[in-house]
């Protein structure tokens, strides 16, 4: 993917989610970009436990500031030519148009930068154990 100049990229949260190796994905798209980071309205430690599990190295994520405002933050903080958001919803695409930030839907990013989509989630180890050993 050329960008045609400087690009900051943004992942909604769920869209990474969506995506099979979303470390892979960054790494790719560190390529191309000067900066690339997540935001979500869920709270800090949602991105952050998903970030830090699948060993991603983000410039940037939304902290306890929702979608909207972390566009506006990001595209103060980090000039570049181009800001992209990637999302999965059209909330997503609103908040992005809104904000004068491009807008991709996940999919359509993962076509035309030949990621692949798809859960390669492994299933915690420890969800739902229980303990018969426990006094």
């Amino acid at each position: 993917m050329d960008s045609g100049g400087t690009m900051t990229l943004a992942f909604e949260l769920e869209a990474l989610k969506a995506l099979a190796d979303p470390n892979a994905v960054f790494d790719d798209a560190r390529q191309w970009t000067e900066y690339v980071g997540v935001l979500s309205d869920q709270p800090t430690y949602v991105v952050t436990n998903f970030t830090r599990k699948r060993r991603i190295r983000q410039d940037f994520f939304s902290g306890p500031r929702g979608v909207r405002e972390s566009l506006d933050n990001v595209a103060d903080q980090f000039e570049t030519d181009r800001h992209v958001f990637i999302g999965t919803t059209d909330e997503d695409r609103a908040a992005a148009e809104e904000r004068d930030w491009e807008y991709l839907d996940v999919e359509e990013a993962a076509e035309f930068a030949e990621w692949d989509l798809g859960a390669a989630e492994e299933a915690d180890p420890f969800e739902g154990e229980t303990r018969d050993d426990w006094p």
